[in-house]
């Protein structure tokens, strides 16, 4: 009798134990998506202030065509990258940043644009969403890290692996903003 006790005890101990790493493991998968939602409403707010930019700097800097043409490029890009293609959303982001850079560079060139306040309130606007971009994907890699972890630690990553758990991708740094500016003087 004592024998079927204890063997109740250890299954019922077992199976608390797999639901414990089981909610664990769902928990953390939650906070991936609900970072990687944070990204994505960053780089939505980023896309709607870009057409109110294009339409400003078009009335100071009208030949400069190449430039704007190329930021609205990258922005239909962002809209064509599919939903969960995360590596495709991302690759959309950088091009738009180079972009938008640009056209920050615009403001140099012109005196006037630079001294327009609605100018200088969407560069602000838009430096402020890089920000809380960075921010964002920081956050993205730091979860996705944690859940990776989580499915790769035992004993949890037995109960990933009979749960369907997988590995995700961290958010990387294109090779070419990687290279360091040489500074001249």
């Amino acid at each position: 009798m004592i024998g079927w006790i204890i063997a109740i005890a250890v299954v019922v101990i077992l199976v608390l134990i797999y639901f414990g790493l089981y909610n664990s493991l769902v928990k953390y998968r939650n906070r991936v998506e609900e970072t990687w939602a944070q990204i994505d409403v960053q780089l939505k707010r980023r896309f709607d202030l870009i057409p109110n930019l294009i339409e400003t700097v078009k009335g100071y800097a009208a030949h400069e065509k190449e430039t704007l043409a190329k930021v609205v490029e990258a922005r239909n890009m962002m809209t064509q990258a599919p939903a969960d293609g995360r590596n495709q959303q991302m690759e959309a982001d950088n091009m738009l940043t180079g972009a938008l850079k640009s056209v920050f560079a615009l403001g140099e060139a012109y005196p006037d644009l630079k001294a327009n306040t609605s100018f200088i309130e969407l560069q602000h606007e838009l430096a402020t969403t890089e920000n809380k971009v960075a921010y964002s994907r920081q956050l993205y890699n730091t979860t996705v890290m944690t859940y990776n972890t989580k499915i790769e630690s035992v004993p949890s990553n037995i109960v990933a692996k009979m749960g369907g758990f997988t590995k995700r991708d961290m958010l990387a740094t294109p090779e070419e903003e990687k290279v360091v500016p040489k500074v001249q003087f």
